[in-house]
């Protein structure tokens, strides 16, 4: 099958936001504000416009003021997944929430990036470049030199341009490992099928160990992101953001 439709995504929001201090000292970082819109209503708006109806949200530092937090918003409609007793970390976190998913392909967002789109937004590209039969991992690219908040050396050695691939047709992925850097960063952004998680194990893991097995069975994608990416991992990260995003502060399904 190529093309999808997800119903249902995963936003990964238990971190502990420690580079993000003072800020998260007393508030979760998925509750962050910037440009006067949290981060988490930020990604929930974006998968609101991509037309998902059903959202699982992982919690542990400061859970109860997430859940509070989101207590009068009604769409998508959200279910809960705690880790009270040890963060999961990304794999173990959405391994957890597997039951609450479904079967079929997911999106997953981290709670510490926001984006903009380009002319076609970036989890409609994502879902029209899903290729059932050939994918267990699909991941949203961004370069490097770009990249606002981000003081890493990438994480892919190749995912085709824009202009070289006008059409977002997805491209094998290629991890950095022991290279000294990469030319695009991992922005968080992604489509997963259950799969992935065959004889995963159990407790606390990183997704990039799926990744990497992905990877190596030629089951991992990726296709670039046309618009702009913000990693907000630090109070500088943050503020650069926020001097972009100010000018433009109404995402995707802007709720009033």
């Amino acid at each position: 099958m190529t093309g999808t439709t997800p119903s249902a995504a995963m936003v990964l929001a238990a971190g502990l936001g420690l580079r993000l201090r003072p800020l998260t000292e007393h508030c979760p970082k998925p509750l962050v504000a910037l440009a006067g819109r949290t981060l988490l209503d930020r990604a929930l708006d974006h998968l609101v416009a991509a037309g998902v109806a059903r959202a699982v949200i992982n919690l542990h530092y400061l859970g109860h003021m997430i859940e509070a937090h989101l207590a009068d918003r009604s769409s998508p409609a959200i279910d809960f997944s705690h880790e009270e007793d040890a963060l999961l970390e990304t794999g173990g976190g959405v391994n957890k929430a597997l039951a609450l998913l479904g079967p079929a392909a997911f999106y997953v967002i981290n709670a510490d990036i926001a984006w903009t789109d380009g002319k076609s937004p970036a989890l409609h590209r994502l879902a029209a470049a899903w290729r059932d039969g050939d994918m267990d991992a699909l991941l949203l690219l961004h370069p490097v030199t770009t990249a606002t908040g981000y003081d890493g050396v990438g994480d892919y050695l190749y995912c085709q341009t824009t202009e070289e691939n006008p059409d977002g047709r997805p491209s094998p992925l290629t991890r950095r490992r022991d290279r000294p850097s990469a030319p695009h960063v991992f922005t968080g952004v992604q489509l997963l099928h259950p799969r992935l998680f065959a004889n995963a194990p159990a407790g606390p893991f990183s997704l990039t160990r799926l990744y990497d097995r992905a990877e190596e069975a030629g089951r991992l994608f990726g296709i670039g992101h046309m618009g702009d990416w913000h990693h907000i991992g630090t109070p500088a990260g943050l503020a650069e953001a926020e001097e972009i995003l100010s000018k433009d502060p109404a995402p995707p399904g802007h709720r009033g």
